[in-house]
């Protein structure tokens, strides 16, 4: 009976272990990674606002930077872009009055050196009548350079004007100096053309002695010279050089001797000129009635 006993106390035993294994299974179980998904889980879910806190704070860094970086840029330029104070006008220069150009430009400048638009300035030099060619520099820290180059009259345009050596128009204010230039005149459109038959005339007139003082072209295109001993010689529109030759040959014949007594000559004839005489002082006539 012992031993059954014992036989059955120890498969009691064994059955007893064999439960407590069972009932200690789930616990141990626990531990299996089935039973910690849950957790794994939780972790990813808390590190979720990691993908755009990170780009966010990267931008923001940026911006931060670039606000640093773009006030420091401002202050640098604000100290660089001094006053201008001084404006210095270069060029060979006879009729320009330098200082009065000068004063000028400064008192249209409302930037500093470098924020001065050079474009406006050359444009504003420009507009100077006595200017032909204008070229604007800086020279930090707070000078303006402008270089000139003058126009060159070579000879007068109507009553109030001028031309230069290109048949260009200016109009500065007409000073005494200038009423020793050839005064030529006709439409505005045609001063090229003015000016090659100003130079072909003196050309011409050269062989006796004569030259062009006023050349004078009408709406309709005929011509009308004085020349420089006062005598006015209406040319026409036709046969220009035919006309002028004629002119030539009378004028050594016969004209030249008594210049001084004629007042206009019209050679638009075909086969001769018309002259008219200068009316002689009320003393000669009568010196020559008596």
């Amino acid at each position: 009976m012992m031993s059954v006993f014992r036989f059955l106390q120890s498969k009691n035993e064994t059955v007893e272990s064999e439960g407590a294994e069972t009932e200690v299974a789930p616990r141990g179980a626990s531990r299996d990674p089935i039973v910690e998904a849950p957790q794994q889980n939780e972790v990813r879910e808390k590190g979720e606002p990691d993908w755009w806190w990170k780009p966010f704070w990267t931008f923001s860094s940026l911006m931060i930077f670039f606000g640093i970086m773009s006030m420091a840029g401002s202050s640098l330029w604000q100290w660089l872009d001094r006053p201008v104070e001084n404006v210095v006008v270069h060029g060979t220069v006879q009729h320009l009055d330098r200082l009065s150009l000068a004063e000028d430009i400064g008192a249209g400048l409302t930037a500093g050196t470098l924020g001065t638009d050079l474009k406006t300035v050359r444009e504003l030099v420009s507009e100077h009548p006595w200017v032909r060619v204008a070229a604007i520099e800086r020279d930090w820290p707070n000078t303006l350079i402008v270089m000139v180059e003058e126009e060159v009259p070579v000879a007068r345009w109507g009553e109030r004007g001028l031309l230069n050596h290109e048949g260009d128009i200016f109009w500065p204010e007409l000073k005494e100096e200038y009423r020793s230039l050839p005064r030529l005149s006709g439409p505005a459109p045609e001063t090229e053309r003015v000016m090659s038959q100003f130079h072909d005339l003196n050309q011409i007139l050269r062989s006796i002695d004569l030259n062009v003082v006023s050349l004078n072209l009408e709406a309709r295109g005929a011509w009308t010279l004085e020349l420089d001993n006062q005598i006015k010689v209406v040319v026409g529109r036709e046969a220009v050089n035919e006309r002028l030759g004629r002119f030539l040959d009378l004028y050594r014949l016969r004209l030249s001797e008594r210049a001084d007594e004629i007042e206009e000559i019209d050679i638009r004839y075909t086969h001769g000129v018309a002259v008219k005489w200068r009316e002689k002082p009320s003393d000669e006539k009568d010196a020559a009635a008596g």
